[in-house]
């Protein structure tokens, strides 16, 4: 069983908003595969343990807050007040970003230890196992709620020009 990482490459356009946050749903949906994968592997080799470990540590860590960003700070606040059912998906959708905050620590936290210390994931199994399968489940519940409600609400709700501001500023948040 592999553990490594699979990246496919972003099919989004440059100004598409709704397939940019559907590229990063992919890839939270593969960095939480990556970490049950993780969690389950018997006798990885070491290096595997570091490289899965350590993408697992670095996309939690660095990556997804920028994409909880990208959606308090240019999303909701752009969608707050057009439509009452996207008023409360957004207001879940904050609520659930704070709640996840427990859950992103401790997988953030055995994953560096693992990346550091790749012998250790027969003794760390027991705490990552659920660790991970708890944030894959809470992230799923999100994602799902996010593309039934938001994601469709950006194309009927926002002009042209405010889609594209948001797409500038998801871009200068990675730059």
């Amino acid at each position: 069983m592999s553990i490594q990482i699979d990246e496919p490459p972003d099919s989004a356009a440059d100004d598409d908003i709704a397939g940019r946050l559907l590229a990063c749903h992919a890839r939270i949906r593969r960095f939480c595969a990556t970490a049950c994968r993780l969690a389950a592997a018997q006798d990885p080799p070491p290096a595997e343990v570091v490289e899965a470990a350590a993408g697992v540590r670095r996309y939690f860590a660095e990556a997804l807050p920028l994409h909880a960003e990208d959606e308090d700070e240019s999303i909701a606040p752009r969608l707050r007040g057009r439509d009452a059912t996207v008023d409360a998906a957004l207001a879940a959708m904050t609520a659930e970003h704070a709640a996840h905050q427990p859950l992103l620590a401790r997988l953030v936290e055995l994953t560096g230890d693992l990346a550091a210390q790749p012998d250790r994931l027969p003794d760390l199994r027991a705490a990552l196992a659920p660790a991970a399968e708890a944030l894959s489940a809470a992230l799923e519940a999100h994602l799902r709620a996010e593309e039934a409600t938001v994601l469709p609400a950006l194309e009927r709700l926002l002009p042209p020009a405010e889609r594209r501001a948001i797409v500038a500023e998801m871009a200068a948040r990675r730059a």
